[in-house]
């Protein structure tokens, strides 16, 4: 409030009567049945807490509602035009009060946008955009790189989704976990370390690529093999996964990516190199393992496109994914 004013000004309206939906749920009821007791146990309260309640409704009202006619009671004439609408009301109020349904995902329409890194976003766009045409035709999908930070960008909604490895932890952030996977080499066919048994001092001597948007030159992968007292000649440093993959199909360096743990079924975020039909490689190093997830801001938790959005997400990674053809002229994994 500006200085120099006070709170109250000449003319000002009156505040609006705190308005007791309770009431319009018993005017229903007393109207429907047109009996104290009926309408009592229509909405479990006792005739005596109900016959009070009429009182309320006459004094507000100024009217009857309901007269005595012999051993029955008698709508008044404002009572009869009162009826149908206050069974709307009470009818418009359970719906409002009522968890939303869900969503016929043919009726949506809009864009998503999901924050993800390349390598995700290709592994993952191929299987929602299928679904999307299945069962959502109305909707867009948008990825957006990693540029924003993810915590505030989904709170103020410039993103829907992010989707990937969840580095930052806010405490209004849901976040569930996708799939676990493990970093392993991967090469060109017929590269060197195809042959023979790949020891850490092999990989440790060949040249490699490391993938980081901020320009790091280092990772797990330097921890473990200086435990060993080896390091790694890192010749280049690329901010995006598809880049990296690009060279190391090109060229002899090497490349890491994730990939199923053993054992597990294989999904389109744990098979990226055959997009490029490039050669896996299990690092002989114990390295941790890298959780893949999805993280929304809680007002998007009860959208009923969201949790298609969410859901469509989940069946992608899950998905079955075919073994690829072997490169021509390469060998056996």
């Amino acid at each position: 409030m500006p200085s120099g004013t006070s709170g109250a000004s000449v003319g000002s309206q009156p505040p609006a009567p705190a308005i007791d939906a309770n009431l319009a749920i018993a005017l229903d009821a007393l109207l429907a049945e047109q009996s104290v007791t009926r309408g009592a146990a229509r909405l479990r309260t006792s005739p005596a807490a109900m016959s009070r309640t009429l009182g309320r409704l006459r004094r507000i009202l100024q009217d009857p509602l309901l007269v005595r006619a012999g051993q029955t009671m008698v709508p008044t004439p404002r009572a009869q035009a009162l009826r149908d609408e206050a069974a709307a009301v009470v009818h418009r109020l359970g719906a409002l009060l009522t968890p939303g349904a869900g969503v016929d995902p043919a009726a949506l329409r809009g864009t998503f946008t999901l924050q993800a890194a390349d390598l995700v976003g290709a592994a993952l766009a191929p299987g929602l955009l299928r679904l999307a045409h299945q069962e959502a035709p109305g909707v867009s999908l948008r990825f957006r790189a990693e540029e924003l930070e993810a915590g505030p960008a989904l709170r103020d909604g410039r993103i829907d989704l992010e989707v990937g490895s969840i580095d930052h932890v806010d405490p209004e952030t849901r976040v569930e976990e996708l799939v676990t996977l493990r970093m392993a080499a991967a090469v060109r066919p017929g590269h060197p370390l195809t042959e023979g048994v790949l020891t850490p001092d092999r990989l440790a001597a060949a040249e490699h690529v490391v993938v980081s948007r901020r320009g790091r030159f280092s990772g797990p992968l330097d921890t473990a093999l200086a435990e060993r007292n080896l390091t790694r000649r890192v010749a280049v440093v690329l901010p995006s996964h598809m880049a990296a993959m690009t060279l190391a199909a090109r060229s002899d360096v090497v490349c890491l990516i994730p990939t199923a743990l053993p054992g597990a079924a294989p999904s389109p975020l744990s098979d990226p190199a055959t997009l490029l039909g490039l050669r896996i490689l299990d690092i002989p190093l114990p390295l941790p393992p890298l959780a893949f997830g999805m993280a929304w801001h809680p007002r998007q938790a009860a959208d009923g496109g969201h949790h298609w959005l969410r859901d469509a997400v989940r069946r992608t990674v899950h998905a079955p994914v075919s073994a690829p053809s072997p490169a021509p002229g390469s060998p056996p994994s």
